[in-house]
């Protein structure tokens, strides 16, 4: 099977080159801006032909001169992307695309051609890439790169992002490897949390530390409180100041360090648990209707709004969504599956007896009203949810059990 993965690189850029990428982003976000107001000229029902649309971005750069500054084949490249936005939004995957804006868009330039890049690896820590109208540049050679050197596979392309904490350059590859075997480990539910952050049905869980350390907090309230005082002082209408700018972008690099943590700890752990076990069972969780405002209406206000809130803060700070992607196409590529089970009741039901009871969870203890069945609040959702995919444990590998039957676990009543 073909396997495509993207490989993250921190380029090293002259002031010249980086400016150029900054035309270059600028004029791609401009490019989808343009072709959007064009296609949605007629409304949202309009499907133009991509040849349509094809001339429509030729003429742009003809008639706007700094357009040329995005190399055409990174304008082709946002011509396909932007269909295939509205082909996702047509098929109930995603919304319809809208317009970038210049604060809150990410800046990006494609490289669709790998043979184009011509990646080398200097020395141990360099290596050096060409792009387009930039030239050479050189970056942090931090790992090997499929299709460079002696490692099997190819560069299919490339995408330049540039992100708080400077551009990087995001290589897709793709390796051509044997089916896996169907992996033997055991199965294994999870409960993902707030308190523990990944709760396991046979008792190793895998928590982490505070993501911001004492130190980023107190200097990242200092920035705020900066950015707050500098706000009250500008004026509506007016462009914002240069020290404001700094300000938000401090605390844009502050917040990016934190995020790049907690994704490092996010694949580590995937990583691990897909190699473990053969099975995962997670529960099916509509994050974004978990985290909805409790604010409600005027005429129906809403109770315990900040606690709410603050709880909305906890569970986004997790990322829970991303773990299962990580988790979903890890499992796969060894031979493991991922399995989503219904959320309701997890919480609530005794592993043990299955007597189901609101009152028996009392914080992170559970305790049966039926069996006094007693443990971690958190391990027993993750029985339970191991329990709901109607799988056995037998040592090693498992398999399906018919209905009636109770999922064996080594797990012990904490």
């Amino acid at each position: 099977m073909k396997v495509n993965h993207g490989y993250v690189r921190r380029l090293s850029l002259t002031h010249d080159q980086a400016a150029t990428l900054e035309d270059q982003g600028h004029a791609a976000r401009a490019m989808w801006n343009l072709l959007h107001a064009w296609w949605m000229w007629g409304g949202k029902n309009r499907r133009p032909s991509l040849k349509q649309a094809d001339e429509a971005i030729r003429q742009a750069r003809k008639d706007i001169p700094w357009l040329a500054d995005l190399p055409a084949q990174a304008a082709q490249q946002v011509l396909k992307t932007y269909v295939r936005a509205w082909k996702n939004c047509w098929e109930g995957r995603a919304s319809a695309p809208e317009f970038k804006s210049r604060v809150r868009s990410r800046m990006a330039v494609d490289v669709p051609q790998g043979r184009d890049l011509g990646v080398v690896r200097l020395s141990r820590h360099v290596g050096q890439v060409r792009i387009p109208k930039v030239g050479m540049v050189k970056f942090r050679w931090s790992g090997p790169i499929p299709g460079v050197g002696r490692e099997p596979g190819r560069v299919t392309g490339a995408r330049l992002v540039k992100d708080p904490l400077g551009w990087h350059i995001v290589f897709r590859t793709e390796v051509d490897k044997p089916t896996p075997a169907q992996h033997r480990g055991p199965a294994v539910g999870v409960d993902r949390g707030i308190t523990v952050a990944l709760a396991l049905s046979d008792g190793n869980d895998q928590t982490h530390g505070a993501w911001v350390r004492p130190k980023e907090t107190a200097r990242l309230l200092r920035l705020e409180r900066k950015a707050a005082r500098q706000k009250r002082a500008h004026r509506r209408g007016e462009p914002t100041s240069n020290r404001l700018r700094r300000t938000y972008d401090l605390i844009a690099k502050a917040r990016a360090k934190v995020k790049r943590r907690r994704g490092d700890w996010q694949h580590k752990t995937t990583t691990s648990l897909a190699e473990r076990y053969g099975i995962v069972v997670v529960e099916d969780l509509r994050i974004r209707n978990m985290v909805r405002s409790a604010k409600g209406t005027v005429e129906l206000p809403g109770v315990n709004v900040r606690q709410k809130a603050g709880l909305n803060r906890s569970m986004l700070n997790e990322a829970h969504g991303r773990t299962v992607e990580l988790l979903a196409y890890k499992l796969a590529e060894r031979g493991g599956q991922l399995l989503k089970v219904p959320a309701a009741g997890t919480s609530q039901t005794c592993s043990a007896c299955g007597h189901r009871d609101p009152a028996s969870r009392k914080g992170v203890v559970f305790v049966c009203t039926s069996c006094r069945w007693a443990g971690h609040a958190d391990s027993n959702a993750a029985l339970n949810i191991l329990n709901a995919a109607g799988l056995a444990v037998y040592g090693r590998g498992a398999e399906a059990i018919g209905p009636g039957r109770e999922a064996l676990t080594t797990r012990c009543a904490a």
